[in-house]
């Protein structure tokens, strides 16, 4: 057994969508796509972190309840919830690959604290840096 942390998760309002864009925009790959009745349990990785998963889940039921769930999918609209990093050893070349591949981009790439970073957002609103490796 494996002690520690093996998935973070964020809300999405939609899974389908979601899915879609981690998988084939930021090229994650399916780790459990799993159904009980209305809940999905949902998680992707990124082919370079085998050991960790990202849940990409909905607000629900048994959770949060309805009025909550309301307020945390209004709230990853807004792009109120805390940002992601993802880190890459190029921050240039990954944000045209990005742009390629469909991903809108809120800052093209940056030179900063001695790095490069650029930021996006995904379909729910959840905001992401784009991290280049020192």
């Amino acid at each position: 057994m494996k002690n520690g942390i093996q998935v973070a998760g964020i809300y999405v309002h939609d899974q389908d969508e979601a899915l879609q864009f981690y998988v084939e925009r930021l090229g994650f790959r399916v780790h459990t796509d799993a159904r009980n009745g209305d809940y999905r349990w949902l998680t992707v990785q990124h082919p370079e972190q085998p050991g960790f998963q990202l849940g990409l889940f909905r607000p629900q039921a048994p959770m949060v309840d309805d009025r909550t769930a309301q307020a945390l999918n209004e709230a990853v609209a807004k792009g109120a919830m805390p940002p992601l990093v993802l880190m890459v050893e190029d921050c240039r070349a990954a944000y045209e690959l990005m742009r390629e591949r469909g991903v809108e981009f809120t800052q093209a790439p940056v030179e900063r604290y001695g790095s490069v970073d650029a930021s996006f957002r995904d379909p729910s609103g959840n905001g992401w840096k784009l991290v280049q490796a020192r």
